[in-house]
């Protein structure tokens, strides 16, 4: 895959205290801006607002909203499983078109929410609540995690690479298939024998840390696969990942593959000589068009799928590990990431969106 093609346009509250995120007054008068008193609240999970993951990247693409459509924002941030519920319900007595609530942390209290409130357009990322006026953000991330796994078994010089989640959930889950799927397209291309630790697709089951949270579990379950051989991780767990790139760091000659944002450019600078590439979710992207979409009385419950055709998900640049790509091994990633965009190679998986 050329590496030009990989460059992409990739408060707190505690009882009543809310930090202002963004300032809610609104922006000074632009060509681009709609008319129209518009402004848009959006609730974290747990995880907090710089996740290196999509709580961070939704935030991010709703900044882009209010600089470009003139829209204003505010984010409130849950600390804790406590925080949820009231978070949605403040940003619906806030009176704003439009609530985005992140992860299946707060699937329960959206449909609640947007059952009292039919005329307030929600939006969930990285998860699916049926309602009409509730807009699930989800991500095909499959067809970039086969691009990742066909690329991990490229490199890996122990032929043995791994994978983890945080949770045995779709989300999750989607990332782990498509990846070993991607191993197995090439070990049938090159007749080699490359082994994927972490998870047995066939099952659904595999090497899960229980959370999203606690570095030391990824760090852990990370250095349990490098002494069975593994050279290239994919951790599918938020922070926890980066326990598994601590890992590599640590023990050297191993690298990992990043989720949700490009973890060379999210992670501790101590981390990119390890991170190979990501598997991106271009929430930005998402976040754009449906404020636009509110702003242009268009909003529909009609999911957004991101995929490597429209761009909601793709693989990040290889960065300081690019000398390990060689150029036959670019030209095949990219001949399959075109397969796929034309439906020639459907990558599949239970939890497909």
């Amino acid at each position: 895959m050329p590496r030009s093609a990989h460059r992409l346009a990739p408060l707190t509250i505690i009882a009543a205290s809310v930090a202002l995120l963004a300032a809610c007054s609104a922006p000074p008068p632009s060509a681009t801006t709609r008319p129209g008193d518009v402004c848009a609240r959006m609730v974290t999970n747990s995880g907090g607002l710089e996740d290196r993951s999509f709580n961070q990247s939704s935030w991010e693409g709703l900044k882009q909203a209010k600089d470009e459509l003139g829209v204003t924002v505010l984010a409130l941030v849950s600390t804790g499983e406590t925080d949820l519920a009231p978070n949605v319900q403040q940003a619906v007595d806030s009176g704003c078109q439009l609530v985005v609530t992140v992860g299946w942390e707060l699937a329960e209290a959206t449909a609640d929410q947007a059952t009292k409130n039919p005329d307030v357009s929600f939006a969930i990322v990285d998860e699916v609540v049926e309602a009409d006026n509730v807009k699930p953000v989800v991500f095909d991330t499959a067809q970039a995690s086969f691009l990742a796994g066909y690329l991990a078994a490229g490199v890996t010089k122990t032929g043995v690479v791994a994978t983890f989640g945080g949770g045995n959930q779709p989300p999750v889950t989607l990332f782990m298939d498509g990846f070993v799927d991607g191993v197995a397209a090439y070990n049938a291309a090159h007749g080699t024998q490359v082994i994927a630790l972490g998870w047995d697709k066939a099952a659904q089951d595999g090497a899960f840390t229980g959370d999203f949270e606690d570095i030391n579990k990824g760090k852990v379950l990370t250095e349990g696969f490098i002494d069975q051989g593994a050279d290239v991780i994919l951790p599918v767990a938020g922070q926890v990942g980066e326990g598994a790139a601590a890992a590599a760091v640590e023990r050297g000659e191993v690298s990992v593959i990043w989720v949700d944002s490009d973890g060379f450019e999210t992670l501790p600078a101590e981390f990119r000589p390890v991170i190979l590439t990501s598997v991106l979710k271009n929430t930005q992207q998402a976040m754009l068009e449906i404020v636009g979409d509110v702003l242009d009385d268009e909003f529909t419950n009609e999911p957004y799928v991101g995929t490597l055709e429209n761009g909601g998900v793709e693989i990040a640049p290889f960065h300081d590990l690019a000398s390990l790509v060689t150029p036959e091994l670019e030209a095949e990633i990219e001949a399959l990431r075109q397969q796929i965009i034309a439906g020639e190679l459907v990558v599949e998986s239970p939890s497909r969106p």
